[in-house]
């Protein structure tokens, strides 16, 4: 058994850099710098996520929970993220190496789940201005791989963190103009997607010695929004949105083991700290009648990441060379995050008039947060480029179903749907050349990195 020490130090310190980021790589092409851009619904992944100020489907549980007050009867959607693509760095010395997603499609794929209901639609009418849902998604991610022989394996070859947001949520619509949500961000982890834990493992360069660190735990935030509808059209529906969306600060215990070549040396516990977000969108419809809708949207967030410039990772038992706590530096700064999105949308096609078809397209910009001194290759930041595509199908309950029975015929039992519908998105992030120097703790993890990632993206949803 090699002594502690001979790994110990290096993995201690990296733990720290990875479990306080708030996404990895393989959820989204843009939840590496920020929890905020997830695609957490294909309708608005295919807009560049430019959704928070329309936010007319289930997904406004996630998006802007006061839009949840657009919605009638129970709405349900579920679907998830299939993502792939790659980073590869090129040391100072020349050598490159490559890592993706633990294959060509990170697995389990991030998934989503909501269910909405105005609570005045399903019977309580001294209730008919609240909506009421709930929310699962896994906000950051799965994990990122390296290959063996990265020059950086003393800190970082695996990282997971399959970590669950649980958003129990209410909204409530003062006026025909003003609405507000709250709700509440539960993040837990589940052996039902995933490992159940954070794990992240490295090997010791000098004697081939593999570690892992991982850890488990439960922790909460909370969320507050408001939407502003200025004008309306004849039919009662928005031309004008303005959205606004606080998510607090959260913090995330964290309890697990430090493993050296299969033994456990000892207990470890640390902090995932989630910084505050704030974000205003403004959404308008310069068409919006009763054939066709076309919206143009703008998202802008702000990622309180300069909120915790410092953390530290303790340890049950003192290790030599490592000690039992050590402070981490992060030092990272605030980011600025930009999404652009539009949608045209068909209400009433001549051949398929219980129809609507909705296309969409959308561009994000997304800032970068973590310097060079304390850059970690298990997120590969740097700006980012992410157009995107997308399409959806909503078939109403009288509409035919490829002629084989009405799409109100497709429910479970005597629950008929009243309408269901498939969206479909794309995503391409293309990251800025990250040139990496002055590293402070391992000058391996100097040089050049280059990403790009893929994500395509499904929902189902059906209204009741």
């Amino acid at each position: 058994m090699p002594r502690p020490s001979t790994v110990g130090r290096s993995v201690v310190r990296w733990i720290l850099y990875s479990i306080v980021v708030a996404g990895f790589l393989s959820a989204d092409p843009g939840h590496a710098q920020t929890p905020r851009i997830q695609g957490q619904g294909s309708a608005a992944s295919g807009m560049g996520n430019a959704f928070a100020a329309q936010a007319d489907d289930a997904s406004a549980l996630h998006y802007n929970p006061a839009g949840m007050t657009q919605l009638r009867g129970v709405q349900f959607m579920n679907g998830s993220l299939f993502v792939g693509g790659a980073t590869t760095h090129t040391s100072t010395s020349g050598q490159v190496t490559r890592g993706d997603r633990g294959g060509s499609v990170a697995w389990p794929p991030p998934t989503h789940l909501y269910l909405t209901a105005n609570l005045k639609d399903i019977g309580f009418s001294s209730l008919e201005k609240w909506t009421a849902g709930v929310g699962v998604t896994s906000p950051f991610g799965s994990l990122t791989e390296y290959q063996d022989e990265a020059p950086f394996k003393d800190s970082v070859l695996f990282n997971t963190l399959p970590l669950l947001d649980i958003k129990p949520t209410v909204a409530y619509k003062l006026n025909d103009k003003l609405s507000f949500g709250l709700g509440a961000d539960i993040y837990t982890f589940s052996t039902l997607f995933g490992e159940g834990h954070l794990e992240i493992k490295s090997q010791s360069s000098a004697t081939g010695a593999r570690s892992e660190i991982n850890g488990s735990g439960t922790g909460a935030g909370f969320n507050a929004s408001m939407m502003y509808t200025p004008f309306r059209n004849a039919e009662g529906k928005p031309l004008a949105n303005v959205g606004i969306v606080y998510r607090s600060q959260a913090v995330v215990p964290l309890s697990g083991q430090f493993i050296v070549n299969g033994r456990s040396l000892a207990d470890a516990k640390a902090n995932l700290v989630l910084p505050e977000i704030i974000s205003g969108a403004i959404a308008l419809w310069p068409v919006r009648d009763q054939e066709r809708e076309w919206k143009l949207e703008l998202d802008v967030d702000r990622v309180g990441w300069r909120s915790f410039p410092n953390t530290a990772i303790g340890l049950s038992a003192s290790v030599p060379g490592v000690g039992s706590g050590i402070p981490v530096a992060q030092n990272w700064r605030d980011a600025y995050n930009v999404m652009i999105g539009t949608e045209y949308k068909f209400l009433k096609m001549e051949r398929m008039p219980e129809w609507e078809v909705a296309l969409r397209g959308g561009y994000m910009h997304l800032d970068t947060q973590m310097p060079d001194q304390t850059y970690n290759p298990g997120i590969p930041s740097a700006v980012q480029h992410i157009p995107s595509v997308g399409i959806g199908f909503m078939c109403k309950e009288n509409g035919s179903f490829f002629g084989l029975t009405k799409c109100g015929n497709l429910g479970f039992g005597s629950v008929k749907p009243k309408a269901i519908g498939l969206d479909l998105s794309y995503q391409i992030a293309y990251y800025e050349d990250r040139n990496v120097a002055g590293h402070l703790s391992n000058p391996a993890i100097n040089g050049t990195y280059r990403t790009t990632i893929h994500a395509g993206g499904v929902s189902i949803r059906i209204n009741f």
